[in-house]
């Protein structure tokens, strides 16, 4: 979802207990029984890891209709027409040979299921959305109104729209890159009307017993008796105002429905989701469950073990809505799709998605399954018992990066956040933007792309979790455009639009970067080079050791003739040094077998960071190296942080006594992964 939807997805977990209270009502599920376990706080690993992978995935988003637009008018509000729009066909092979180069293993395409929208597809048989009760010209891609088929905007030919979508798939797989597409089950748009189903399947709502607030069978909620009433919207008129046929401030919906994030008004709030209407699980009114018990035990079981226990239970015990998004996502799986990234998923009961992931893997055990889950508490059961292969590492991970990006924080907290999901870190996917969060270089994130760097190389080598970066986020996409619905800072989902830096490097359809600037340029090579590191070094999927700790407290050690700092900081900077390790500073080892490295960020603007940062003895004897000098080279190579006159190669000490010492000197904004 978007915060301009009011999701609790772009805002920090403590401003949203509303949500949180509302969720554990929804799923009927309680979080005191899924507390953290004491091996998650002491960083100890468990063996329920169901997730197999020989290299950390990096999941590319795009918002399907944004990346192939080349028109950049951008006027508030602006039709297709005026603004222009991407389709299917922009993600030709130029471009995702392009988007391949960055490291990329899947691509999210958002915003493919048809969702509702505001323009006239009546000839292709398509029944048009009423602007009270869509949001944006473009409309929500979370206000889905069919299925069984695609967003006709996307489409060359409207008619031909899923054949589009299929050979996009196929030239995806062609450059070795994976498809994942949203799945809201939580809810959909306010007048679901699918013209696309395949035979034997029924429409949500269509056999609805309209007369009751619930029945296990029933698709949706009732507010029996009672009409549906557009929400007050005050200056937030449909379309800016616009004249349009059906925009009267009326909907006709009787009786009412229950709204997406679980209002049971009648006439719900404008911070509603009111747009969408909630799926009925088969959690009763008062958050009693309908349907069979999942074992606690099957936390500990695989997969497969969770397909049998739901293969022995008839079909007929199960709510409607289990089975109708079963033959949803048998659909993708049918047509190539090979993922899912579900939306709002805590809010969705933790046997469903037992129940539907089991069902998944046994068509694709290799199909990649990401959910947006915010609540900490839930984390554990959503991955053990729910089967999620991943989790966003957003109320922790994300929050925590942001904050000391704005200097808000300590880099201390970053150790911190690591041991909460120690147990379960190859499940927490990690990322710095998404459609949900506000671009870095917006005024109200960061104001400037570079400033977040130490951060991206703090979150993609911290664990063996996978990446996601957000299309523009390589070349520094502000977020600036007033699209219409909505504020700037975040790309808009909901209209037409442009979205400049990516447009310059797209270059007409090129992917040259052949209009970008010096630093889009050389921002997006810093990208390209970390993130294909995913693939390239395999200590990212061994074992990490906390130097963060040890180097905090022994910062300002005084050191012997052997390590001083004679050499370090240097004149001819036009920056100023601190020569210790301090709160702008981290620093952490990850090795394998085959490979040792460390890693170690500056977080400061203005400062460079230079000292000599300690290896305990207990490292390097696991990394097996006796005493000596060792040359260590820097995977990064990166030119935006060489000092302007020319740095001694990189040398690990190791010390009589089988401690390492190596000396660190850091640019403002620098990092070095540095290789034995």
């Amino acid at each position: 979802m978007n915060t301009v939807t009011t999701s609790i997805c772009a805002q920090s977990w403590a401003t949203s207990r509303k949500m949180v209270i509302l969720a554990t009502l929804l799923t009927g599920y309680s979080t005191a029984t899924a507390g953290v376990p004491a091996q998650a706080m002491n960083g100890e690993k468990t063996n329920s890891k169901h997730v197999e992978q020989s290299a950390k995935p990096v999941i590319y988003q795009v918002f399907s209709r944004l990346f192939g637009n080349k028109n950049s008018n951008n006027k508030p509000w602006g039709t297709m027409a005026e603004n222009g729009i991407g389709k299917f066909s922009d993600f030709d092979d130029i471009a995702l040979k392009s988007i391949q180069s960055l490291g990329v293993t899947h691509i999210w395409y958002t915003g493919v299921p048809h969702h509702a929208l505001i323009r006239d597809y009546s000839q292709h048989g398509i029944g048009n959305d009423d602007p009270d009760v869509v949001k944006g010209r473009a409309g929500s891609p979370y206000a889905v109104k069919d299925y069984y088929n695609v967003n006709p905007d996307l489409a060359d030919d409207p008619a031909n729209r899923l054949n589009e979508f299929k050979a996009l798939i196929q030239r995806t797989h062609q450059h070795n890159i994976k498809v994942i597409i949203d799945i809201v089950p939580n809810h959909v748009a306010r007048r679901y009307a699918s013209t696309s189903m395949p035979v034997g399947v029924n429409n949500l709502g269509e056999n609805d017993n309209t007369r009751v607030e619930y029945a296990k069978n029933n698709n949706f909620y009732y507010v029996t008796g009672a009409s549906f009433q557009v929400p007050d919207l005050g200056k937030s008129k449909p379309l800016n105002g616009e004249a349009h046929p059906l925009s009267d401030g009326q909907f006709d919906e009787f009786p009412a429905k229950w709204t997406g994030n679980g209002s049971r008004l009648a006439k719900p709030d404008a911070n509603d989701w009111y747009e969408t209407v909630k799926i009925n699980y088969g959690v009763k009114p008062d958050g009693r469950h309908d349907f069979p018990t999942l074992p606690r035990e099957y936390a500990k079981l695989d997969v497969s073990a969770h397909y049998q226990f739901w293969q022995g239970i008839d079909e007929a015990q199960l709510p409607n809505s289990w089975v109708k998004f079963k033959q949803i996502t048998d659909f993708w799986l049918s047509i190539g799709v090979d993922g899912f990234r579900y939306d709002m998923a805590e809010m969705v009961p933790v046997e469903f998605w037992s129940y539907l992931n089991s069902h998944i893997k046994q068509i694709n055990p290799d199909a990649f399954l990401l959910a947006e889950v915010y609540n900490p508490a839930l984390f554990r059961d959503y991955i053990h018992l729910g089967k999620m292969d991943y989790l966003y590492d957003k109320v922790d991970l994300y929050d925590t990066l942001k904050a000391i990006i704005q200097g808000k924080q300590s880099t201390s907290a970053i150790e911190t956040d690591r041991l909460r999901v120690a147990d379960i870190a190859p499940h927490m996917l990690h990322f710095l933007e998404n459609h949900d969060e506000q671009r870095i270089a917006s005024a109200e994130f960061a104001g400037d792309p570079f400033a977040a760097l130490p951060a991206m190389v703090v979150s993609l080598t911290l664990s063996e979790s996978p990446t996601l970066i957000y299309f523009g986020q390589e070349v520094g996409e502000d977020g600036s455009e007033n699209a219409g619905f909505g504020t700037p800072s975040r790309t808009s989902i909901f209209d037409y639009i442009g979205v400049p830096a990516h447009q310059r490097f797209m270059n007409g359809g090129k992917f040259d970067g052949g209009q970008s600037t010096k630093d889009e340029l050389a921002l997006r090579d810093y990208y390209a080079r970390l993130l294909n590191l995913s693939h390239t070094a395999p200590a990212l999927l061994g074992e990490y050791y906390d130097l963060d700790t040890i180097n905090r407290v022994h910062g300002s050690e005084k050191l012997s003739q052997a390590h001083d700092q004679t050499q370090i900081g240097r004149s001819g900077s036009d920056y100023d040094y601190d020569y210790q390790y301090d709160d702008m500073t981290f620093a952490f080892a990850r090795f394998s077998q085959d490979q040792q490295l460390v890693i170690v960020s500056n977080f400061s603007r203005t400062h460079g960071k230079a000292f000599t940062l300690k290896l305990p003895a207990d490292l390097i004897a696991q990394w097996r190296v006796k005493p000596g000098h060792y040359p260590l080279d820097d995977l990064l190579a990166e030119p935006l942080n060489q000092p302007l006159n020319q740095l001694k190669p990189h040398k690990l000490v190791i010390d009589g006594a089988g401690t390492g010492w190596l000396e660190i000197q850091l640019k403002p904004l620098g990092s070095k992964i540095l290789s034995l």
